[in-house]
């Protein structure tokens, strides 16, 4: 269970699309509050889901055969080959789309990713929690749920393994958050070009 929390951890951590939008949400004005609403509702989803999972299972895992481990079992198989199935998608349309010339007015004028950034700067707190819980990859927090029903809390390093996988899940969103604290004129020149 903690090995597979953790791998689980590290690719929601590395997952690129909340990321880009934490950058944008960051680099807007008042972006240090509004990315630590962004983390907070993450966090709140994450610590949400592992509740609702423990409080199910009574914090001691189910037997082995038993209709929950093989449901566990089930869902995290459903989860994977969805996930397969959905990164084949993307890369067959991908190579279509390659191959397929521009559409006009398609031009890299960027006004769409500049309308983008404008409403992130107007954007309020709320805003970018709702955002943090709509880019959550769900995929993968439900990976980490079907992991988490064979947490057993009699042990300590159960509370350890679900602390670690919380922290790793959020660990880029708070090294960014931590930088514009920590070094604001140098985090704020390095979202300015990773804005623009």
């Amino acid at each position: 269970m903690v090995f597979d929390l953790l791998v689980i951890g590290l690719v929601i951590t590395l997952y690129p699309l909340p990321v880009m939008a934490f950058v944008l949400v960051l680099s807007a004005p008042r972006g240090v509050l509004k990315g630590l609403a962004f983390i907070a509702a993450w966090l709140a989803c994450l610590v949400a889901v592992v509740a609702i999972v423990l409080l199910l299972t009574g914090g001691e895992p189910p037997a082995p055969r038993s209709p929950p481990t093989t449901a566990a079992l089930a869902a995290k198989l459903a989860i994977g080959t969805g996930l397969v199935l959905y990164s084949e998608h993307r890369r067959r349309r991908r190579r279509t789309s390659a191959g397929a010339p521009p559409a006009a007015g398609s031009g890299t004028s960027g006004s769409s990713g500049s309308s983008l950034t404008s409403r992130m700067d107007q954007a309020s707190g709320w805003s970018a929690a709702a955002l943090a819980v709509l880019l959550q990859p769900w995929g993968m927090v439900g990976a980490g749920a079907a992991t988490v029903i064979e947490a057993d809390l009699s042990h300590r390093s159960s509370y350890l393994a679900l602390l670690a996988f919380c922290v790793l899940a959020t660990s880029s969103l708070l090294t960014m958050e931590l930088y514009m604290v920590f070094a604001p004129g140098k985090a704020a020149l390095a979202l300015t070009n990773l804005r623009a």
